[in-house]
């Protein structure tokens, strides 16, 4: 009898700040879309900053993290094609 494979469990991180208007918007559609997903306030945790600066070449936010997919900025589209949400 083979083993069945489990599915991959996406993971979504989103490296952002609180005043960040663009990191609202992209948590907003994450909830809206009952996306779980993994918030890390790049201004208070100097290591998760330099983390999202290696991953993404880019110190703005929101840089999103999609299964080692990198988003930077809300894109819509980008996101939904990440999360092969239609």
């Amino acid at each position: 009898m083979k083993a069945k494979k489990m599915a991959t469990k996406t993971k979504v991180k989103i490296y952002s700040t609180k005043w960040c208007a663009h990191c609202t918007q992209a948590k907003r559609f994450f909830d809206e879309n009952k996306v779980k997903y993994e918030n890390i306030d790049v201004e208070k945790n100097a290591k998760a900053r330099e983390e999202m600066i290696k991953k993404s070449g880019q110190m703005g936010v929101p840089v999103i993290d999609i299964n080692g997919t990198i988003i930077t900025g809300f894109d819509r589209v980008a996101i939904k094609a990440a999360l092969h949400l239609h």
